[in-house]
């Protein structure tokens, strides 16, 4: 029988376990020379380096509607500490940094989490959605993620998909945060909002990028393993020239490895790939 570990023994060595990371988080910060962001504008950078929308609201089989609908509110107030944030060159932007610590008081609901490969609820949940967005964003420009937490395994079909799978990230106060740093020479902002139910992005420039960046996934398959199965595939980065859109470089990003934690019968019987 394998030993477990201290934070499975119960909910209360659990937050012990939580609280002991986000102290060492906090004191890490504290002496960090790293340079964050902090200020904020109204007024928007005139270039668009990449833009992004995704839908809200989800149909996820056995699953509360109520956290969804708590999880659209608690972006929309993460959105109204993230929007506008400028990133000078050689600073960090960090989630947690930015938005704060999701907590009742603040106004944050029960949304919808993942935890063991299950969703469930906490407050603030919902709000990884967000950190996939930006993400997302910052993938398709030059800059550069310094602190990210994937996703280990899939957690439901590949239904209206409109991104390589894979390309989010976990966020969880404060110590599962999502970082990355202005490598570039000019300033960079981010513009978050909601509208027609659609969380939608922009990351701006002062001036205009001659790149172009665009993701795609291949060898996309699954395959059996013991009594599970795993969708693999490998993500690309593609960087050409935005004047005549020849490829530049291409960069493996990520190689994904994950369980399907859903109904295996919802797997497409043509992409299952023999041992």
């Amino acid at each position: 029988m394998q030993r477990k570990l201290f934070c499975e023994i119960n909910p209360f060595c659990y937050s012990v376990s939580v609280g002991k990371q986000r102290f060492i988080r906090h004191i890490k910060n504290l002496f960090s020379r790293e340079k964050f962001a902090k200020i904020r504008s109204d007024k928007k950078l005139p270039y668009v380096i990449s833009s992004h929308t995704s839908l809200l609201m989800r149909k996820l089989h056995g699953t509360d509607a109520s956290l969804q609908e708590n999880k659209v509110k608690n972006i929309r107030l993460a959105c109204e500490k993230t929007d506008g944030i400028i990133i000078e060159p050689g600073q960090t932007f960090s989630f947690f940094g930015t938005i704060g610590k999701p907590t009742k008081q603040r106004g944050y609901k029960d949304g919808l989490v993942i935890t063991k490969g299950r969703f469930s609820s906490g407050i603030g949940g919902g709000l990884c959605q967000l950190g996939n967005m930006i993400h997302y964003l910052v993938l398709n420009s030059p800059l550069e993620v310094t602190e990210i937490h994937h996703h280990s395994d899939a957690l439901f079909p590949d239904d209206r998909r409109r991104v390589p799978f894979g390309t989010g990230t976990s966020v969880y106060y404060n110590y599962l945060d999502y970082r990355f740093k202005n490598t570039s020479d000019q300033p960079v902002q981010l513009h978050l909002w909601i509208e027609n139910e659609e969380l939608c992005g922009q990351l701006l420039s002062e001036h205009s990028i001659p790149y172009g960046y665009s993701l795609i996934e291949e060898d996309h398959h699954y395959k059996k393993e013991g009594d599970d199965y795993y969708r693999i595939s490998n993500v690309y980065r593609i960087v050409s020239d935005k004047e005549t859109g020849v490829e530049i470089r291409r960069e493996l990003i990520l190689k994904n490895h994950s369980k399907v934690m859903y109904d295996h019968s919802l797997i497409p019987e043509e992409q299952i790939k023999e041992q």
